[in-house]
Order: structure tokens, then C-alpha cells, then sequence
């Protein structure tokens, strides 16, 4: 079994270490001998589909392909064969997560590209997905019935039954509409939503959720409508376990909407058998860490489980921070179901965006993000997280809020704010900033109109509100009188992946498609998993044999295939 040399920087000695006191595994018989150089290390282990083992030759831990292997204390015992280190089997990337979650979804890889409002997750970037056997949600959230019945038409004309699917959001101040959208996707046959940004169980998710549900020829309950909740609270995600509370049934089924049979088996399903922990994300986000907040979660599914004995388990999924390779195996180490992606897909070619902002995205570091008042729960106080490197929207939507929490209507602001407002924000009168407004939403919801005339602080709400809502329509058309406004959805994993893909092909905004990354951090996943088992296995690995590069979607495919 001769071992080919190896020197210089790729030395075997300086890529692997063996402890002198470490008890070997077994005995190798009739392998394919290579050395352990950084360079050939490293691409062993991106051969996810192939076995590989490390074994003790010459007192030297060198690679080993292929041969028989023998385990325990006899094996080891024997002077036959070499001493087995370590051995990794096939660790194809279609294995990470739970293979239940691909298969319901008929997925080639348990990957998500998540939806982004206003279209950022937009119908070319969700096909893009569906043409590789990914999902990816359309954003639909801040869009009219009319613009995502468009959308509906385009993705099923150009991926028909491939897998995607449509965003729902939680619209406490605009029930209406997330009624008429509901009601559109029951209308179309959409068969999958991601359900994002709720507070509380709304009848119209519970609608979506059970509508069509009976029970199958051989008695198992069939749910033809699937539920992908992304939550980061608890409580949240209890409701989504469990099955639809009797508060909601009760008026759905006296509206005709539901069956009294169908209603009793609502309860033998969760809402969600998909639910996303979205930990410090871009966008609606509470901040929370992902590595306390997807195990809680998960702990939450097996509680639940326990208790109602569903005949399918729900699926516990990450979002929040992953934009690498390392972030992606760590979600996944931790029990991920699947991962979701939501900031760095912005950044790609096909999202709904601008080149602008996606030439900001690019620049942006880790700290360049800050929280700022939401548009959709202005008056709850509740905040999204945006970029800040660039744009001047996070404090002047901050200032919004200490305006609207001191004032009771537009009459009351101070002179010297109002002026500032008027010349930096809105760029015309406040008068006529509100006849705008009015304009718009007697269009999209007339009874926002009739309360603002009745209720003064309600009608200076709507103003500051058409601020927070065009700010990011300006960023997607990249309106160059608008920059300093710009609204950018962005948590800090947009930071981790610049910094991970710099000095590569992704570093350039131009190179950045949502199907390529996607690849990438599947494969980044599957292949520090490899490198952490050898490590488990008690092998020392030199830092450069086990860093992940980002590759071309040519030589991916060589090793995800």
C-alpha cells in the first residue's frame, strides 16, 4: 500500500494530528492510500457521496479510500491491516435535516428562501428556486389582491406544479386585506403560504389551513393546504402547534366556510406542520438567538407532540443569521428541519430589488443594521430590523414614532419638526402628504379613511405610515432622489456572508444568484459536518483543510450530485 510523498505547505504531519494516548477504532485492510494534505483533505471532504477514512500509516494519519474495515477491541488488537482513526460515510447534502420535510415538499435539498415583502422575494427569484427543486415564497406581503393574483398567474404558468409557494402576513390593522388575500389563495388552488409576522392566531389562516381537509380511503386525515410559520416567540409558536383553538372554528363553521366534520378533524392536525424559529433576522424580528431559540422551540414540538399524538410530526426549521456554510451545519447540528434564508437572497440578481440596494447590501458589515418602527404595526410600536449603512431611515422613522407618541395630530407638532418634516421626509406640505394618503387608502381599505377623519392621531398614523411604506418601495425602484430614505430589510447574517464570500466570485453583486448561494450553503453545511465528525473522532485538522470556500455552480454540482 504505497503512499504518495507529500511535502511543503500541504504537509500530511501539519493537516491532521493524532493523539500518541488515542485509542484507535479498528483496523483497515486493503485501501487506497493518499496523503493528508490540506489540499487533498479538503477535497475529499467535499465529496460528500463518497467514504472516506483516516487511518494510522507509519505512525503518520493518512486517508484512506475504499478496503474492508474491521472495528472493536480485537480488530485493534490485530497486527493486520493499518489502525483505523476515523471514517466517514456518504453524507450526500439531500440527507441534512429531516428527510420528511424534503419529501412532503418534494424538495432536492431541505432549503427555503423565505418571503420578503413588497415582492423583494419576487416571482423570477421564487422560480429560480422551483427550477432547482428549492422553495422559495413569493413576497406577497404589502401588495394588493391584484398585483399577487399577477404573481399567481406568472409561477404557475412558468413552474406548474414544481414546489413554491405565497407569503401570508399577519395584518392586524388591515384585517380586510388579509381576508381578500386569503380568500384569493382558496380561489387559486395555492396549496402552501408561509404565514409571517403574526401576533395571534387569525380566522383567516385557520381558514386557509383547514380548508379541503377529510379523511383519505384509508382513514389517515389529509390536509391538501400546508402552513410554513416563521415565529420567534413562544407563545407564537404554541398556537401554530396545536390544533385550531374553538374560539376561531366555531365562527368559520357559522360563516359556512368550514364543516362541523371538518372542524372536529382540525383537531387531530397542528396549524403548522412546518414551523420556522426565525431567530435575528432582517425584517419583523424580536432579535432573538438562534441557538436558545431553536431548541426551545423543538423542545415545544416534542411537548406537543406528546399530547396530541399527530399522525404527521411537526417540522421544526431555522432562519435568522444563516448566510454560511458554518451557519447552516450549526442550525442544522442543532436539529433544524430545514434552514430559510431571507437578507442574503435580497442581495441576489433575481430578487425584486434595486441595483442600488444591492450594491449596499454588499458593502454592509455584521453592525450596519439597526431596529426601526414597522409600517404594518406602526402604532403598536413594533419594529423591523433594516440596514443603516448608507441611509438615513432608521433614525428618521425612529423620529416618527417620538413624534407620533407626543403629538395628537398633525396640528399639534411643533413648528420647527413640522418644517423638518415637511422638507426632509415628505417633501411637500403635511396637508398634502395626508390627501395623498387618503387617496391610497381609500382605494386599498376606505374604513383607515372614515376613522382618520373622525380621530385626529389616527389620520397623523396614516401620514407617517405612507412614509414607512413607500420608503421601501423607493429602495426597490432605487429612486436616486430617494437614497437617504431607503427602507432595507437586513439582519446581520448579510455582514457574515459578505465577509465569508470575500475574495470570491459571490463578492460581486453581480454574481450573486439565489439557486448559486443556495448551493453553496448546502454544501458549506454537509461538508463542515464531515469535518466535525472527524473531529469528534479526536483528529486535530489544520484551519485551512477545513474552511469552506463558496464555488461556482459548475464544480457544485460536481459534488452535490
Amino acid at each position: 500500500m504505497p503512499v504518495p510523498a507529500d511535502s511543503g505547505p500541504n504537509s500530511t504531519v501539519s493537516t491532521l494530528q493524532w493523539p500518541a494516548d488515542a485509542t484507535p477504532l479498528g483496523r483497515c485492510h486493503d485501501a487506497e492510500l493518499l496523503p493528508a494534505g490540506v489540499t487533498e483533505l479538503q477535497e475529499r471532504l467535499r465529496r460528500l457521496r463518497e467514504p472516506l477514512s483516516v487511518v494510522l500509516h507509519d505512525g503518520v494519519p493518512t486517508l484512506a479510500l475504499g478496503g474492508s474495515l474491521h472495528l472493536g477491541a480485537d480488530a485493534v488488537a490485530s497486527d493486520e491491516g493499518l489502525p483505523l482513526l476515523a471514517h466517514l460515510p456518504a453524507a450526500p447534502p439531500e440527507r441534512l435535516g429531516d428527510p420528511e420535510f424534503t419529501r412532503r415538499h418534494d424538495l432536492r435539498f431541505p432549503y427555503v428562501a423565505g418571503a420578503m415583502a413588497n415582492g423583494i422575494a419576487s416571482t423570477r427569484l421564487v422560480a429560480a428556486m422551483a427550477r432547482e427543486r428549492m422553495l422559495g415564497f413569493f413576497g406577497a406581503a404589502g401588495l394588493g389582491p391584484d398585483r399577487i393574483e399577477a404573481a399567481i398567474d406568472e409561477l404557475q404558468a412558468e413552474v406548474g406544479d414544481r414546489p413554491h409557494g405565497y407569503n401570508l402576513i399577519h395584518s392586524p390593522n388591515e384585517q380586510d386585506l388579509e381576508q381578500a388575500v386569503t380568500e384569493l389563495y382558496l380561489r387559486r388552488d395555492v396549496r402552501l403560504i408561509e404565514a409571517s409576522a403574526y401576533l395571534d392566531l387569525t380566522p383567516h389562516v385557520v381558514r386557509f389551513r383547514l380548508h379541503g381537509i377529510h379523511r383519505g380511503p384509508d382513514g389517515e386525515i389529509v390536509t391538501p393546504n400546508q402552513v410554513v410559520a416563521k415565529v420567534s416567540r413562544v407563545e407564537v409558536a404554541r398556537r401554530f402547534l396545536s390544533p385550531a383553538p374553538e374560539r376561531l372554528l366555531t365562527p368559520l363553521v357559522e360563516a359556512g366556510h368550514l364543516s362541523r366534520e371538518q372542524a372536529e378533524l382540525s383537531q387531530h392536525v397542528p396549524l403548522a406542520e412546518d414551523l420556522t424559529a426565525e431567530a435575528d433576522s432582517g425584517g419583523h424580528t424580536d432579535n432573538r438567538p438562534a441557538l436558545a431559540l431553536l431548541p426551545t422551540l423543538i423542545a415545544l414540538r416534542d411537548e406537543i407532540q406528546e399530547q396530541h399524538g399527530y399522525q404527521a410530526v411537526p417540522r421544526v426549521g431555522a432562519a435568522g443569521g444563516v448566510a454560511t456554510g458554518a451557519s447552516a451545519s450549526a442550525v442544522f447540528a442543532l436539529g433544524a428541519a430545514y434552514v430559510l434564508t431571507g437578507t442574503i437572497n435580497q442581495a441576489c440578481v433575481e430578487s425584486g430589488s434595486s441595483d442600488p440596494v444591492r450594491a449596499m447590501l454588499a458593502q454592509a458589515e455584521q453592525a450596519d443594521v439597526a431596529m426601526a418602527p414597522a409600517a404594518d404595526m406602526f402604532e403598536m410600536g413594533v419594529k423591523v430590523q433594516v440596514l443603516k449603512r448608507g441611509t438615513l431611515f432608521a433614525p428618521r422613522a425612529g423620529k416618527l414614532y417620538e413624534i407620533y407618541r407626543s403629538c395628537d395630530g398633525l396640528d399639534d407638532i411643533p413648528a420647527k419638526e413640522r418644517a423638518q418634516l415637511e422638507k426632509t421626509f415628505f417633501k411637500q406640505p403635511l396637508e398634502e402628504a395626508w390627501a395623498d394618503t387618503r387617496a391610497f387608502f381609500e382605494q386599498r381599505d376606505p374604513r383607515q379613511v372614515e376613522r382618520a377623519e373622525r380621530d385626529p392621531k389616527h389620520r397623523m398614523a396614516l401620514v407617517f405610515r405612507s412614509y414607512l411604506g413607500r420608503s421601501s418601495r423607493w429602495a426597490n425602484a432605487g429612486d436616486p432622489g430617494r437614497r437617504a430614505d431607503y427602507q432595507v430589510w437586513c439582519g446581520p447574517a448579510m455582514g457574515a456572508f459578505n465577509e465569508w464570500t470575500k475574495g470570491s466570485f459571490l463578492e460581486e453583486a453581480a454574481e450573486r444568484k439565489v439557486a448559486v448561494v443556495a448551493k453553496n450553503l448546502v454544501h458549506g453545511a454537509a461538508f463542515l459536518q464531515r469535518v466535525a465528525a472527524l473531529r469528534a473522532a479526536g483528529l486535530g485538522i489544520h484551519p485551512e483543510a477545513a474552511r469552506c470556500r463558496p464555488m461556482r455552480e459548475d464544480r457544485l454540482e460536481e459534488y452535490l450530485s
